[in-house]
C-alpha cells in the first residue's frame, strides 16, 4: 500500500508547506494551516492531462486582431447592470453570498431565462426532483436548461463536451471533486483544482460559467483567497433576512465597473427586479415625523433616494449610547463632533440611534447632510417637510461641500415629486436651475441649513 502524504494549505491565502505553522509566510495570517490528503503521483498524471496540443508563441499587442465586444443578455437587467452590460463569452464568475439569501434561486431564474441558449445547471447540494419543484415555483419554462446532479469533474467535462452549452452553473464549487486529489470535497485543494479546471475549460471553450460560492461566518467567501484572483467576477448576494430586498454587487469585475448595484425583491415566485428602488426605499406615512430626512445617494450611475431615521434622548446611563445600521458609525461619530464643536448644539451627553430604512448599507459622503439634518429635528423634534431632499457631503470645519453627479440626484428627486432640495453652494456653477422644476437651495454652512429648515 502507498503512504498517503499530506501537506498543510493556509485557509486564508491557499499557500502549501510541508509542516504545519503558526503564522502563514505568505499572508502572514496565523492559525490557518490545516491537513490535507495529497498524491503527487496523481498531481503528475493531472500535470501531463493538462497541458495544451496548441501551440501558443508570444504575439506584440498591437498585432492582436481586435473584435467587436459581444455579450450575452442574461435574462436580467439588474445582473446585466451589474456585470457592464451582459455576460463576456469566456469569463467565469463567482457568486457568494450568506445561507438562504437566494442565491441558487437567482442562478436557476437566470438559466430559465437565458431562451437563446442551452444550459446547464449543475448542482451537488439539491436532487433533479428539487431543482424541478424549485423551476415550477418561479413558473419560468425553457426547453433547453439542463440539470445535472454530478460532483465528479471528470464526468462533468464528458457530459459538457457531448451538449456544448452556451452558459454552465455550478451550485455549488465547495461540492465538486476532482480526481485528481485525493482530499475530500470543500477543502482548500479540492477547490483549488476545482476551480482550475473549469477556468481551462471557460477560456478554451469561450463557456461563459458561474461559481456558486459558500461564505464564512467572518462573510468572507469560504476557500483560498486565490479562488477570486482566478475568476474574472466576484457578486457578493446580500441583504437582511428580515427585509424583502437584495443586492447583487460586484467586488470584482475585469469587463465592467464594481460601483453598480443591482437590487432584487424576494417573493414567493422568485426574484423580481427592482427597476426604482427609490420608490420602494421611501416611507409612504401621511404625518409628519421628526427625525426623518431623504437623501439623494448614488450607487455607480443610478441615483436613488434613501431615508434616514434619527432618534436623540436624554441618556439613561452614564455613558451616552452610540448605534448606526446601515451607515458607518466612525462617520456617524465625527459629524456628531462636528455639531457639537463648529455649530454649538449639545448632544455629547445624549443617545443617538440612526437608521438608513431598507435594510441596505449606504457609503456615499452625499448623505452627511441628511444624516445631520435627522438628527437636528429629533434633537429639537421639528419634523423636516416631507418635500425636502439633501445631497451634499459635511466636512471637519462644519461646512457644506459639493459632491458628484449632482444633475442626476437633483433630477431623480424632482422625478418623485420633491420640491426643495439643499445642495452645496459650491455645486452649481454652471447649471440651470429652473430645467430642473425644483427649489434648490444653495447652503455653505450648516447654521444656515439650521435656519432654513428650524427658523
Amino acid at each position: 500500500m502507498a503512504k498517503v502524504k499530506t501537506a498543510f494549505f493556509c485557509t486564508n491565502c491557499g499557500a502549501e508547506s510541508p509542516k504545519w505553522m503558526g503564522k502563514c509566510t505568505s499572508c502572514g495570517e496565523w492559525n490557518t494551516y490545516t491537513e490535507e490528503v495529497i498524491s503527487k503521483e496523481s498531481a503528475v498524471r493531472g500535470g501531463s492531462r493538462k497541458k495544451s496540443t496548441n501551440t501558443v508563441k508570444p504575439r506584440l499587442i498591437h498585432e492582436v486582431p481586435k473584435a467587436n465586444e459581444q455579450r450575452i443578455a442574461s435574462g436580467s437587467a439588474e445582473l446585466d447592470r451589474v456585470l457592464g452590460g451582459g455576460i463576456v463569452p469566456g469569463a467565469i464568475m463567482l457568486v457568494g453570498g450568506e445561507p438562504g439569501i437566494g442565491k441558487s434561486t437567482l442562478m436557476l431564474q437566470v438559466a430559465l431565462q437565458m431562451k437563446d441558449h442551452q444550459v446547464v445547471y449543475i448542482s451537488g447540494e439539491e436532487s433533479e426532483l428539487q431543482l424541478n419543484m424549485r423551476a415550477t415555483r418561479l413558473g419560468i419554462k425553457h426547453p433547453q436548461c439542463y440539470v445535472l446532479t454530478e460532483t465528479d469533474t471528470s464526468a462533468l467535462f464528458r457530459h459538457l463536451e457531448t451538449l456544448n452549452p452556451g452558459l454552465v452553473i455550478i451550485d455549488s464549487i465547495q461540492t465538486l471533486t476532482s480526481p485528481y486529489i485525493e482530499s475530500s470535497a470543500g477543502s482548500i485543494s479540492q477547490i483549488r483544482e476545482c476551480a482550475a479546471e473549469f477556468q481551462r475549460y471557460a477560456k478554451e471553450t469561450s463557456t461563459p460559467v458561474i461559481l456558486i460560492g459558500h461564505i464564512t461566518k467572518e462573510g468572507s467567501l469560504a476557500g483560498p483567497k486565490i479562488l477570486e484572483h482566478m475568476v474574472d467576477t466576484v457578486l457578493q448576494f446580500e441583504g437582511d433576512h428580515r427585509h424583502m430586498y437584495r443586492i447583487l454587487r460586484a467586488m470584482k469585475n475585469r469587463f465592467g465597473s464594481t460601483s453598480e448595484l443591482g437590487i432584487y425583491e424576494m417573493r414567493d415566485t422568485g426574484l423580481r427586479e427592482v427597476p426604482n428602488p427609490s420608490e420602494l426605499l421611501l416611507s409612504h406615512h401621511e404625518e409628519s415625523l421628526s427625525g426623518v430626512t431623504v437623501s439623494a445617494t448614488m450607487e455607480g450611475v443610478r441615483p436613488i433616494l434613501i431615508e434616514t431615521q434619527a432618534l436623540v434622548s436624554s441618556a439613561a446611563y452614564g455613558t451616552p449610547q452610540r448605534s448606526a445600521t446601515g451607515f458607518d458609525l466612525r462617520r456617524l461619530n465625527m459629524l456628531l463632533a462636528v455639531l457639537e464643536k463648529r455649530c454649538g448644539f449639545r448632544i455629547a451627553a445624549k443617545d443617538v440611534f440612526l437608521n438608513v430604512t431598507g435594510g441596505i448599507r449606504v457609503d456615499d459622503p452625499a448623505i452627511d447632510l441628511g444624516v445631520i439634518c435627522a438628527i437636528l429635528s429629533s434633537a429639537e423634534d421639528i419634523p423636516v417637510g416631507k418635500k425636502t431632499c439633501f445631497a451634499a457631503e459635511v466636512g471637519l470645519t462644519g461646512e457644506i461641500r459639493p459632491v458628484t453627479r449632482i444633475e442626476q440626484r437633483i433630477s431623480e428627486a424632482a422625478k418623485l415629486g420633491f420640491e426643495e432640495v439643499f445642495v452645496s453652494r459650491y455645486n452649481l456653477k454652471g447649471l440651470e436651475k429652473k430645467k430642473f422644476g425644483i427649489q434648490i437651495n444653495q447652503v455653505g454652512r450648516i447654521d444656515e441649513v439650521f435656519r432654513l429648515l428650524f427658523a
